[in-house]
């Protein structure tokens, strides 16, 4: 583990990284060490024992509770470089609006103000959740928001948080900003997030003990037991789109006109089916699925498809490979799920 320390001298700049003990957040934390960034304040609730494993080994300069962080800045005025924003209460499950509304549109807000008063680029985690059923498509344009019905209070409030951004005139927003609406994220160091994380590690904790992966039925007409589609894609995307920004904006080499929203998807939907036939051929195993019923407190709430409409990244200058499904399942359960290291 980095001991913390006072000194914030050292070379480089300084970059807040809120959500630091998360699964996403945690694995742009491993992306900027990687790649040279050690002036990190890595912001989050750090009290959870299970989640030390994902951030104590990675350098940083101090880390910081959440509800201390801006009181903190006020003790200790350094100058920030950089906030990525992707702290967030992301269980779809949790039904107290309320609770969303303090994590993710308050507290955001608040992030948001400090950059404007400071003109911190900023880069904050939205959702695909927002879209809701999809009856509105999926683009990432900016007149959309208003228009969207999320199918429960964690995208009501990622998306009030959107439209609350797109509202602030230029002299109370930051010089750079950028809005990412994750879709299906899967990836190392989701562990933690249980019934939340992501149906590949559910699916390879199945096969290890029983052999089968259990996968809902379908409640829709039109769309087959396990032919729900999603835009899946691997959290080592999701951190090299960050990190494209993160240089881009420190470099100043981001513009007012490319801030906003934008898209962080793979840009083709797949369906479960697909991705647990890619878990089990990763296993080099055949593929044994059961079907069972959706849980009722979530079938009226759940999305049988998303696909992200990728044109705004990549006309930004985004024009790295993705990883497909079956690539980056096959890394995901052979590098870090099997045997599944995490119970």
């Amino acid at each position: 583990m980095s001991a913390p320390t006072e000194s914030v001298n050292t070379p480089g700049p300084c970059i807040v990284v809120t959500g630091a003990a998360g699964f996403i957040g945690s694995c742009v934390v491993k992306w900027l060490n990687e790649h040279g960034y050690s002036q990190l304040l890595l912001v989050d609730d750090f009290g959870e024992e299970e989640k030390r494993k994902n951030w104590e080994a990675t350098q940083f300069i101090r880390n910081i509770e959440r509800q201390a962080f801006f009181d903190w800045l006020e003790e200790n005025p350094l100058t920030i470089d950089l906030i990525i924003h992707l702290g967030a209460r992301t269980d779809t499950t949790e039904f107290d609006y309320a609770v969303h509304e303090a994590l993710n549109l308050k507290y955001s807000e608040e992030i948001w103000k400090l950059a404007t008063q400071r003109q911190i680029p900023l880069i904050y985690a939205s959702s695909a959740a927002t879209y809701g059923a999809g009856e509105m498509g999926y683009s990432d344009d900016h007149a959309l928001p208003e228009k969207l019905h999320p199918l429960n209070p964690y995208g009501v409030s990622k998306n009030e948080f959107d439209k609350w951004a797109l509202q602030q005139p230029i002299e109370s927003s930051p010089t750079y900003w950028t809005g990412l609406k994750f879709f299906n994220v899967y990836g190392p160091n989701e562990f933690h997030k249980h019934r939340m994380a992501s149906v590949i590690w559910h699916s390879v904790l199945q096969i290890e003990q029983k052999g089968y992966v259990q996968l809902f039925r379908s409640h829709r007409d039109g769309f087959k037991d396990g032919e729900q589609l999603r835009d899946f894609i691997y959290v080592k995307d999701i951190e090299k789109v960050i990190g494209w920004m993160t240089e881009k904006m420190l470099a100043k080499n981001w513009t007012a006109e490319s801030n906003g929203l934008y898209n962080l998807g793979t840009g083709k939907a797949r369906t479960f089916n697909d991705l647990v036939a890619a878990c089990f051929n990763a296993l080099q195993l055949p593929t044994n699925i059961v079907y069972i019923d959706m849980p009722e407190d979530i079938r009226d709430k759940y999305q049988y498809f998303t696909e992200a409409d990728m044109r705004k990244l990549h006309s930004a200058g985004y024009t790295d490979h993705m990883y497909t499904l079956e690539e980056g399942v096959t890394d995901y359960v052979i590098n870090y799920l099997h045997p599944v290291r995490y119970r």
